[in-house]
């Protein structure tokens, strides 16, 4: 896993030097201080999913180039099959299963999540990204968090939400929970 940190981060780096934007303004544009962004860079901290789509955008490259080093080239369609989506491991406590890697110039990132449950009682980190965020729970139950407040996700429901706000996900009863997650 550390490899393809350090993987995504180079690639990160170059194409940030090659499209002539210091580190400084790549971290103003994305709200993290300057040592944060040099820390995803030189690959010593994981970058987030969300903050990935946010630099993919800024770089105008899609977000499969920086995770796997490939353009895509897909203009009409694209199809994932069940399991076989480009895995990754963006934050500690999920797991990300990107559906649409090979269609070129999407609108939205496409994710299958899944998150494992926690301590009782432990609350997860919280990101936010700009944009908008639409989560559907295929399996189990989600409590999200977000701006203040707390609201329970069973299979079958969804979320709409301004993704500016601080927000996270938890896993309940003790079991993983999975949820499509569209990022636009």
């Amino acid at each position: 896993m550390q490899e393809k940190i350090k993987e995504i981060a180079s690639r990160v780096r170059e194409l940030r030097e090659l499209s002539e934007i210091s580190a400084e303004k790549m971290a103003e544009y994305l709200h993290v201080p300057k040592e944060t962004y040099e820390k995803y860079e030189d690959g010593t901290e994981d970058i987030p999913a969300s903050i990935l789509f946010e630099i993919a955008h800024r770089l105008q490259v899609d977000m499969a180039t920086l995770l796997t080093g490939e353009e895509p080239r897909m203009n009409i369609f694209t199809v994932t099959r069940d399991g076989k989506g480009v895995n990754v491991e963006r934050r500690k406590q999920y797991k990300y299963q990107n559906l649409a890697e090979k269609f070129i110039h999407k609108k939205a990132e496409f994710f299958i999540v899944t998150v494992e449950p926690k301590a009782e009682g432990a609350k997860p980190d919280t990101n936010s990204h700009p944009g908008q965020e639409f989560n559907y729970v295929l399996e189990g139950s989600l409590k999200v968090y977000i701006h203040n407040n707390e609201i329970v996700l069973n299979e079958g429901d969804s979320i709409y939400f301004d993704s500016n706000y601080q927000h996270a996900m938890k896993a309940m009863n003790g079991k993983p929970a999975k949820f499509l997650a569209v990022i636009m």
